[in-house]
C-alpha cells in the first residue's frame, strides 16, 4: 500500500489511499466465495500450494512461450503482498515459498482469507473489501450482492485497469463465470 501511495503522490502530492479494515464476519460471504472461486478453488484443502494448478500454469506458459498464467494460491499472494517488494529477483519465489509455508503453519485459513481480503488492491489506491465495496457500489463489504462480489473478484488480477474500464466484455463474462462457480467454493 505504501509503495502504491508513493507512486500516486508523484503525480498528485495530495493523493490518499482508500482503505478500511473490516473483520471477517463483516465481509459478505458472497465476496469470500467469489474470491475463492476465482483465485484459489482448493484454498480450504491445500497447505499453501496448489501443485496441480502450478503444473497447469507452467504448461500453459511453456505452450505460449511467455508468462500468461500464474498458479499462486491465496496464501502465496498474501505472502507476496505482506512481505515482499514488487521487484522480481531470482530468489523472490523462494522467499515466497518460505513465507507461505510459515503463514499456513501459524494462521488459520479463515485468518489468511480475512487478511487477504483486507489488503488486496481493487483499484487505483483502493485497498481491501470495504473500500472496494464503497468505491464501486456505494455499499459496505457486508452488503455486497452475489453479482457485485463476482465483479470485484473478476477485477483482482488487474484492478487498476478495471477501475477505469468497469464494463468490458471480458470483465462481464468473467463476472458471470465466477458467479456460476461461487456455489462450489468452500469457505473456512
Amino acid at each position: 500500500m505504501q509503495a502504491r501511495l508513493e507512486v500516486m503522490q508523484e503525480k498528485n502530492p495530495d493523493a490518499e489511499l482508500k482503505y478500511k479494515w473490516v473483520d471477517y464476519n463483516k465481509i459478505s460471504n458472497h465476496l469470500k466465495r467469489a474470491v475463492v472461486a476465482s483465485e484459489d478453488s482448493k484454498f480450504k484443502h491445500h497447505e499453501g500450494f496448489d501443485w496441480e494448478g502450478i503444473e497447469k500454469a507452467l504448461d500453459k506458459n511453456l505452450k505460449k512461450g511467455k508468462l500468461v498464467a500464474g498458479g499462486s494460491t491465496i496464501s502465496q499472494q498474501l505472502a507476496k503482498n505482506l512481505f515482499l517488494s514488487s521487484s522480481r529477483t531470482p530468489w523472490r519465489k523462494g522467499e515466497e515459498v518460505i513465507i507461505t509455508f510459515m503463514l499456513e503453519k501459524m494462521m488459520t485459513k479463515r485468518r489468511i482469507l480475512e487478511i487477504y481480503l483486507n489488503v488486496i488492491e481493487w483499484g487505483n489506491g483502493v485497498f481491501g473489501a470495504e473500500a472496494a465495496a464503497r468505491h464501486y457500489f456505494k455499499t459496505s463489504a457486508a452488503g455486497l450482492s452475489k453479482t457485485q462480489a463476482a465483479k470485484l473478484a473478476a477485477m483482482v488480477p488487474n484492478p487498476r485497469f478495471y477501475d477505469g474500464h468497469r464494463n468490458t466484455r471480458y470483465l462481464n463474462r468473467r463476472t458471470a463465470t465466477i458467479q456460476a462457480r461461487m456455489r462450489f467454493a468452500e469457505l473456512p
